[in-house]
């Protein structure tokens, strides 16, 4: 079968692979989407980062060249013996953890933080930028009949920024400020308004991104080069700032707005992958009693409630696609498309 795979940095290659069969308590899934990450644009860009190139992946045992890609969804193809619940043709999205089951936060049911946790398409095991996957069971959830498998692809940013929510503190009736709208940004819009947020502010200076955030419901959609982010978050919160903000960018400035922003006593939630070292003012927060929590991809209920919303209409992602490619045009139609022309695309998804 074709595979995209991780070689070196800036170095992608559409390679024949030999077709994985499902063992004992294994799903084989047919992809039919699957997304291209910001952690993939970081791999592709600066790697390797989480590919495993000078040691083998504790868990997984392989060593670059990996198969790409961690946000899928398909049909299932075949099962493995002891599988029961699922069947043949099934729509499906695969949620990408891999854990140990050993650790102190696997035990605590927080495998997302596990000690040497690894990912399907970064650390081995295969990977969604292929025609076919093979997953343990506990990584499929069963999409209902309302979800198509492109949207099905989108659950897992949309679980990252559900998680985020949750592990912020965030309550319903509450105020918001997301600083930065890619797809992770966007995620969070859509999570926090299915948490019942009062009102939600977007800071943000692509025009696409903006115009796409308005589209989704942000209350208010600011430009930090032309407004006082930090002056309209207050006014449009009672003159107090609102209750959580969330550094979706990952940079000096933005995390210092989300800082200054957030009202006395408020939350900061980091979900920005920081290429650098981050700065932290600390008086900033001191001075209010500020909290800065951070947070990491998603664990326990998270992929099954945002299916669940998915399937009532809390959420209704689609419009985060702004296209679809074959495989064969990954990397110039899919990763260079992305690092070139970010600002018109939010959510590119790869048919393989």
């Amino acid at each position: 079968m074709r595979a995209l795979r991780f070689h070196g940095r800036q170095d992608l290659r559409i390679d024949d692979v030999p077709e994985p069969e499902a063992g004992p308590g294994q799903i084989k899934v047919k992809v039919d989407w699957c997304g291209i990450c910001g952690t993939d644009l970081h791999e592709f860009q600066a790697g390797p980062i989480y590919v495993p190139s000078t040691a083998p992946h504790p868990l997984t045992g392989e060593l670059a060249p990996v198969v790409m890609g961690h946000e899928f969804a398909g049909r299932v193809a075949a099962v493995g013996e002891g599988v029961t619940d699922v069947q043949v043709g099934d729509a499906v999205t695969v949620e990408p953890s891999i854990r140990c089951d050993a650790c102190v936060a696997c035990e605590d049911g927080r495998y997302n933080i596990c000690e040497t946790r690894g990912v399907y398409g970064l650390s081995g095991w295969g990977g969604g930028l292929a025609e076919y996957c093979v997953v343990d069971r506990r990584n499929v959830h069963i999409l209902p009949p309302s979800v198509p498998t492109d949207v099905g692809a989108l659950v897992e940013p949309l679980a990252v920024a559900w998680h985020a929510v949750r592990n912020s503190g965030f309550e319903a009736g509450q105020d918001a400020l997301v600083v930065g709208a890619g797809p992770i940004g966007l995620a969070l819009l859509l999570c926090l308004k299915a948490h019942g947020a009062r009102w939600v502010g977007i800071s943000e200076m692509s025009a696409a991104r903006k115009q796409l955030a308005g589209q989704l419901g942000a209350d208010d959609v600011l430009d930090p080069r032309t407004d006082d982010v930090v002056d309209r978050a207050r006014k449009a919160t009672g003159g107090t700032g609102p209750h959580v903000a969330f550094d979706a960018s990952g940079l000096p400035v933005t995390l210092e707005t989300a800082i200054t922003a957030v009202r006395t006593r408020g939350t900061v939630c980091n979900v920005a992958i920081w290429e650098e070292p981050a700065p932290v003012d600390m008086q900033l927060l001191q001075n209010g009693e500020k909290t800065l929590r951070s947070t990491l991809c998603y664990a326990g209920d998270d992929y099954p409630e945002v299916v669940a919303a998915l399937s009532d209409g809390r959420l209704s992602p689609g419009a985060l696609i702004t296209a679809r490619v074959p495989l064969d045009e990954a990397v110039d139609g899919g990763f260079r498309q992305l690092l070139d022309n970010k600002d018109q695309h939010v959510k590119l998804l790869i048919a393989p």
